[in-house]
């Protein structure tokens, strides 16, 4: 479903839906499909890009994308008590945080945020160089691996999630949003 949302997106297809009803419809009883955990850029609002309408998906936002204590909570709720079948981390091209991040900026609490995003730094190969912003490159490889190192962390910590995956009740997906493209890649893995 967020695969031919996203189809439809990028071609401009995009579902006719009326807003004020669906309003009505959701408002005792939501029933959303998937949780969607993506940062807070304007420029990826999950349920434009993937074509759906209210109620059919949680947005779970935060810079960068990052795991943290409340996003886990965040994600477990969306699993375990709402039914959710679908966690997607989404990550996506230009990211401000994951740039930040790459410059090593200190910023008051960003700095706190910013330090979350180090582990996809260093996991990226030290032959990408130079490892600043400025390689458009390299600020992708950190985009992707701070994707698959979210799904890890989902899994390794949040034990309620991991037993609802692997019971195969809900599945876990990484992709990357391309704010030129309006593209989603999911990954295969």
């Amino acid at each position: 479903m967020l695969k031919d949302g996203n189809k439809r997106f990028v071609s401009g297809t995009m579902l006719s839906r009326n807003f004020p009803e669906q309003v009505k419809q959701t408002a005792t009883q939501p029933d959303p499909f998937a949780a969607i955990l993506t940062c807070m850029d304007s420029r990826t609002p999950p349920e434009l890009i993937f074509d759906q309408g209210i109620g059919d998906m949680f947005s779970v936002r935060v810079g960068g994308n990052v795991i943290d204590e409340d996003v886990l909570g965040s994600l477990e709720f969306t699993a375990k008590i709402k039914g959710v079948k679908l966690i997607l981390a989404l990550g996506h091209t230009e990211c401000a945080a994951i740039k930040g991040a790459c410059d090593n900026v200190k910023m008051g609490n960003m700095t706190v945020l910013l330090d979350k995003l180090k582990p996809a730094i260093n996991a990226v190969p030290q032959n990408i160089q130079p490892r600043t912003s400025e390689n458009d490159a390299f600020v992708r490889s950190v985009v992707e691996m701070n994707v698959k190192l979210s799904l890890q962390a989902i899994t390794k910590r949040s034990t309620i999630l991991n037993e609802l995956i692997d019971k195969k009740a809900i599945a876990l997906v990484g992709a990357v949003y391309d704010v030129h493209t309006g593209q989603v890649a999911f990954y295969k893995d």
